[in-house]
């Protein structure tokens, strides 16, 4: 079997929808299914994933192709790379196809990561462990746990960790750059080490902890470098992502304690901001594991604002985002172990819309027995409301203003139109983005519908091929006639085309991909009538014929002799003479 059939089978044994949705979340909608794109900044599904054609299009940025460009794009990696991945999931031996292993510019950093985890491991496997174990136990950490999560640990050695690295042969000018040592000292000291990954689950950073009562700063965190940028990192995400895409919700808290406590309870479709500002590259991140988000930092007066700041921004990222207050003050590893898990998973599962959140936080310190201060707060209820596109979630909301204050239901609702009619109006202006967004505007007049109708047949209608063959369809533009020519060969050499294939084979086709994708924009049917067919014909014929007679009216103005003049009228004469006769 050659390359190109192994390549295929891969492709027909993997399917497009299993895959993409094993990256973001997707919903079926009519024949097709719907996810947010990952390939720009996008707040609504406006990727479309074919089960029947086997491809995607966004039909925002463009990005399009079959299951393997997907993978490239996402990954970031080359075709054969993403060949291998998919071979794997598919059960197909990759005979005769060697897949270069892949190098990355930063693989010494990644090693030196590992083995200064390895050194941290080592270390909480040994007897300098005795305090540091008893304080995690004491804080209901097991050793379980600890092996689960690979919790390492520091020694109160000055140099020990520097001094194994350089011996190795890593020099101290990198280890410095990487946050490893400050010069020849370890950065980390008696510390408990929590190693922090990247979204592929390389580790690229570390948190210590001090455990010794020393009132130090708390944690040490590794500093920003080339492989790690805190607000690009989710904690836990290369752990939880499965788990997230098959519950289709994640739950957003502030950090890796917190996650842990989750997880290990049970609960691990959890991931860790490791700080309360949720950062753009975060959010992104979030929304492409799944829309539905519960955010549940801690129960302290930042950790309630966090919710509705980062609550605010996953909405404006069009996620369902509910909330979790936490009482007490407390964390949810607190929480946990104060109440247990059965009463965090109840709080989970009765978390509250943000909506509901922001109005519920609006009566804080509002003065019930001042008349004002109730009027400005059933406002402020009432604008917030306006915001809320359920209409039965609105009518709840107005009928327990109108008990709670004995205020006319009919009173409420006439302040809320108003309200919702100014929304309305500061949005009536505002440009269409998904118009503005959509790449390649171009006029699409009759005979760009000829162009890439008869390219579409050429794809799908065996009649429509032989008519190219035998000369009668003449493509103006440079691509047009390049991709007719490869559908014609492709066509001629596996009796078909496969459109999810075809992709893949004109995979170092840029600009022939551009192509295809604006023909399969048509979407037309399979059958095709010769009238229609020899209807397409005739109209690009007669575009030619238009712009071969303005060529010579322009040549005409331009020509000062007059019998030249005389001479390009009487072709121009001939010209429609003879197209009429065609006609």
């Amino acid at each position: 079997m050659d390359s190109t059939n192994i390549i295929n089978e891969v492709r027909s044994k993997v399917d497009i929808v299993d895959i993409i949705s094993s990256y973001l979340p997707l919903s079926g909608k009519g024949k097709n299914y719907f996810g947010v794109c990952p390939f720009h900044d996008d707040t609504n599904p406006s990727m479309s994933v074919s089960r029947d054609k086997q491809i995607y299009k966004c039909f925002s940025c463009g990005a399009s192709g079959n299951v393997f460009n997907f993978v490239m794009d996402y990954e970031h990696i080359s075709f054969k790379e993403a060949l291998a991945i998919l071979a794997e999931k598919a059960g197909v031996e990759l005979t005769g196809i060697h897949i270069d292993k892949k190098t990355d510019k930063y693989d010494k950093f990644y090693e030196i990561y590992d083995l200064a985890h390895k050194y941290y491991l080592n270390n909480m496997n040994s007897s300098y462990a005795k305090n540091a174990k008893e304080y995690l136990h004491n804080r209901h950490i097991t050793e379980e746990m600890i092996k689960e999560y690979k919790i390492g640990l520091s020694l109160d050695k000055p140099d020990t960790l520097t001094k194994l690295l350089l011996s190795k042969g890593y020099d101290l000018n990198t280890l410095n750059e990487l946050g490893i040592s400050r010069e020849n000292h370890d950065i980390y000291m008696n510390r408990i080490i929590f190693p922090l990954y990247d979204l592929n689950g390389r580790i690229v950073a570390f948190s210590g902890r001090r455990y010794d009562g020393i009132k130090q700063n708390k944690y040490v965190n590794t500093i920003g470098t080339k492989i790690f940028t805190k607000g690009e990192t989710l904690y836990n995400y290369h752990l939880a992502r499965e788990q997230i895409r098959s519950k289709n919700e994640v739950i957003v808290m502030e950090g890796f304690m917190a996650v842990i406590r989750a997880s290990v309870s049970g609960i691990k479709n959890c991931v860790g901001l490791m700080g309360t500002a949720m950062t753009k590259e975060q959010a992104n991140l979030i929304t492409h594991l799944s829309k539905n988000v519960i955010v549940c930092f801690d129960g302290d007066e930042p950790g309630r604002m966090a919710c509705l700041e980062n609550g605010a921004i996953l909405e404006s990222k069009g996620c369902n985002v509910k909330v979790v207050e936490l009482s007490d003050n407390l964390d949810p590893d607190d929480y946990i172990l104060k109440y247990g898990t059965e009463s965090f998973e109840s709080l989970i599962k009765n978390a509250i819309t943000l909506s509901d959140y922001r109005i519920k936080r609006l009566k804080r310190n509002v003065n019930l027995s001042s008349d004002l201060e109730k009027s400005n707060y059933i406002n402020k209820v009432l604008e917030e409301t306006s915001k809320i596109k359920d209409e039965i979630h609105r009518e709840f909301i107005l009928k327990g203003l109108a008990k709670e204050f004995e205020i006319s239901y009919n009173t409420l609702e006439k302040r809320l139109l108003s309200y919702m009619d100014k929304k309305d109006e500061e949005t009536k202006n505002i440009p269409d983005l998904e118009v503005i967004k959509k790449p390649n505007n171009i006029k699409k007049d009759k005979y760009y519908f000829a162009t890439y109708a008869l390219l579409y047949y050429m794809l799908v209608n065996k009649e429509c091929l032989e008519y190219y063959d035998s000369g009668r369809i003449n493509f103006l533009n440079e691509d047009e006639r390049f991709l007719a020519s490869e559908i014609s060969y492709y066509k001629h050499k596996y009796n078909e085309v496969d459109i999810a294939d075809f992709y893949t084979y004109l995979n170092d086709k840029e600009d022939l991909r551009k192509v295809l994708d604006k023909t399969l924009d048509l979407d037309l049917d399979k059958e095709l009538d010769v009238k229609d067919l020899e209807s397409y014909i005739k109209t690009l014929k007669e575009y030619q014929i238009n712009q071969e007679i303005e060529k010579l009216k322009k040549k005409i103005k331009e020509e000062p002799d007059v019998s030249k003049q005389s001479e390009y009228l009487i072709r121009i004469a001939q010209i429609k003479k003879e197209f009429l006769k065609e006609k």
